[in-house]
């Protein structure tokens, strides 16, 4: 069985790194390229676009693959829209039910199934404020925190130009690698990536004098200290919201066990499981 998984997740190379394990199944994890020194999975890996829905439905025939993983960030929004659309048979990209079950519909349909770790969600002692996309976490981090203390920003290295216009706060800015868009006049630009510590984080926040963390619902242990840290300091923090999806959302488990259990069902001839 030859499977892409669609990755650059810890999840995705938890993944690939049991499936090199499995008898009978060649593993392949595409990487979109955006991070200059990624920790690459065990198995092929390849770096890149595909140049759209069409090149990856080219790939997919190219190299016979049998199954596709979306394992890819859950704010990747437009990737996943591109796996279901190559997914599905032909002439069918609008409504690509059957490929999305592990049911291929006809012929040319590859079996999709999403591996997306669960989002955070608050518990006691945290003050969270959502906020759908970061134009509204901007605003609602100005409204937070006073003039001349510091916001501590965690969305990555992509659109922070929404913070770029305020000229009285400072912004801790952490990505792996420097940010490409424009910054706000007074910043600090910190490279760096998880796994953190709550001790590390909370020595990181009060020595920038971090008055409110923005960050994304992206889940996941590596990066949760920040969390940790917020609600031990008494800090507000606005987490943007995921994407909701455009179209139909195939299959998808929590876990790596979920989904490995899923690819053993299609191996063996029959279909993946839908989740409980």
């Amino acid at each position: 069985m030859r499977v892409l998984i669609l990755g650059g997740t810890r999840e995705a190379r938890d993944l690939a790194a049991a499936l090199v394990d499995e008898p009978g199944v060649t593993v392949t994890t595409s990487l979109a390229g955006r991070v200059r020194d990624p920790a690459l999975p065990a198995g092929e890996t390849v770096i890149g676009g595909f140049g759209g829905v069409a090149g990856l439905r080219a790939f997919l025939r190219a190299r016979g693959i049998e199954a596709v993983v979306d394992a890819t960030h859950p704010f990747a929004a437009t990737m996943s829209a591109h796996a279901v659309a190559a997914c599905a048979p032909p002439g069918h990209g609008d409504d690509p039910a059957g490929a999305l079950a592990g049911d291929p519909a006809g012929p040319g349909s590859v079996p999709l199934l999403q591996l997306t770790r669960p989002g955070w969600t608050p518990g006691p002692g945290d003050d969270w404020h959502r906020a759908r996309d970061l134009p509204a976490a901007a605003d609602r981090a100005r409204a937070l925190c006073p003039p001349g203390r510091g916001v501590f920003v965690t969305t990555g290295r992509r659109q922070l130009a929404p913070f770029a216009t305020d000229r009285d706060r400072h912004y801790l800015i952490r990505a792996v690698d420097p940010p490409t868009d424009v910054l706000p006049p007074r910043h600090t630009v910190v490279l760096d990536r998880g796994p953190y510590t709550v001790d590390g984080e909370t020595r990181l926040l009060r020595a920038h004098d971090v008055r409110v963390l923005v960050t994304k619902d992206s889940g996941g242990a590596l990066t949760v200290a920040k969390l940790d840290a917020a609600r031990t300091l008494g800090l507000p923090v606005v987490m943007v919201d995921r994407p909701a999806a455009t179209g139909p959302v195939p299959p998808t488990w929590p876990d790596v066990a979920g989904v490995l259990a899923a690819l053993r069902g299609l191996a063996a001839g029959g279909q993946a499981a839908p989740p409980a």
